[in-house]
């Protein structure tokens, strides 16, 4: 079996007459049919026919090969954006009545997502402490789903996905796992159960903040009956952004092995900061999540999303953000550039103002994503914006 990097490179599985390696971007949307009275035309390995560019796109579909190579599972589908991954996963399995458990802690577009279909379908969300044990305890019979995050955002907080493994009847109830943070390269979920792996490649496999995209990686099973939905929906990723992508995620192992060994640098340093109340950061052997982490990532890497606290308020996180001259103050993760944010005002906006408070997402709490540049200028960096 190829390793990872391998896979990232050399998974598209592409080959044509003129003996290109690399998948060219297949920008036509039409194709001809081969028997026109039979409406056959060019068979593609997903068991689907090449038609029209709403249903199917070959430099797509290379993409597709490689990430489920990177996830071990049979197949993928790539959409315009992690969302669109998400909202197309919901709509396809999700029933009226249906009971659905997650996290308290999510990415709160997903939440506010979830509380929209729950009006339209009369769902039942059951919000529950991000552990484990509490979302084994949360299932029942009418439980149809859990969807989680392999670690929370913003909080770092690791799901023991080997205790739900061994907990729950994964028979019964679809397990779909957000692995953005920690990616295939530390954390591939289907060994612990997932039926579905979902993640935006906006992040850390574009990797270079320049490129939208989501994909759902499973069984065969799965992703036949989502490809019906995505078709509907049309929520295909786009040749183009699936060529950036393809092109990103051939350097995503070293890449996420630079932003680990930088985040965990930083931690350490703000850690014993005097200007620092508490770093949320697995890395660190302090972290109540550290052994849990340690036990299944498959390498010592604890990821480039680091969450810390200003000693001070509100307006002192503020100041500490317009002083940072090498980061830059954006809303997202995962790429080149080192990248902070307040996630009150961000990624946890929608999260139960109740629930932030249980959960430690506080007004001075900092989410920094860590890039590639040079640890020491970050430290220094974060150094003069600290002298707050």
């Amino acid at each position: 079996m190829a390793k990872l990097s391998t896979d990232a490179i050399h998974g598209h599985g592409h080959r044509d007459a003129l003996g290109s390696h690399i998948p060219p971007i297949y920008l036509g949307v039409i194709y001809e049919y081969i028997d026109y009275e039979s409406g056959d035309a060019i068979f593609i390995d997903r068991g689907n026919y090449l038609r029209y560019g709403r249903e199917e796109n070959p430099t797509t579909r290379a993409l597709e090969r490689v990430v489920a190579k990177l996830e071990n599972t049979e197949d993928a589908l790539a959409f315009n954006s992690g969302m669109a991954a998400i909202s197309t996963t919901f709509l396809w399995r999700l029933r009226p009545g249906d009971r659905i458990v997650i996290p308290m802690e999510l990415y709160s577009s997903t939440i506010v997502l979830l509380n929209n279909l729950a009006e339209k379908l009369s769902l039942k969300i059951a919000k529950v402490w991000p552990s484990a044990e509490a979302i084994v305890e949360a299932v029942d019979s009418k439980t149809s789903m859990v969807f989680i995050e392999t670690m929370t955002n913003p909080t770092n907080k690791v799901i023991d996905l080997e205790y739900l493994y061994k907990h729950l009847d994964l028979s019964k109830t679809l397990l779909v796992v957000d692995n953005t943070f920690t990616t295939p390269v530390i954390l591939k979920p289907v060994k612990y159960g997932a039926h579905l792996v979902v993640h935006s490649m906006t992040k850390y496999f574009g990797g270079h903040n320049d490129v939208v995209g989501g994909v759902v990686a499973g069984s065969k099973s799965y992703t036949t009956a989502l490809w019906d939905w995505r078709r509907m929906l049309g929520g295909i990723l786009q040749p183009f952004e699936s060529y950036m992508i393809l092109r990103g995620v051939k350097t995503l192992e070293v890449r996420f092995e630079k932003h680990s060994r930088n985040a965990q640098a930083i931690a350490e340093y703000l850690a014993d900061h005097p200007r620092i109340e508490e770093v949320m950061y697995p890395g660190l052997k302090s972290s109540p999540y550290h052994e849990i982490a340690k036990k299944i990532f498959e390498k010592p890497l604890f990821g480039g999303v680091i969450s810390f606290k200003i000693k001070g308020t509100y307006q002192d996180a503020i100041k500490f953000l317009k002083r940072l001259k090498v980061i830059r103050r954006c809303p997202s993760l995962g790429g080149t550039e080192s990248m902070a944010v307040l996630p009150v005002k961000a990624g946890s906006m929608f999260i139960e103002p109740e629930d932030r408070v249980k959960l430690g997402i506080t007004e001075n709490l900092v989410r920094l994503s860590v890039g590639l540049e040079d640890v020491e200028d970050l430290k220094e960096d974060i150094s003069q914006a600290l002298n707050i």
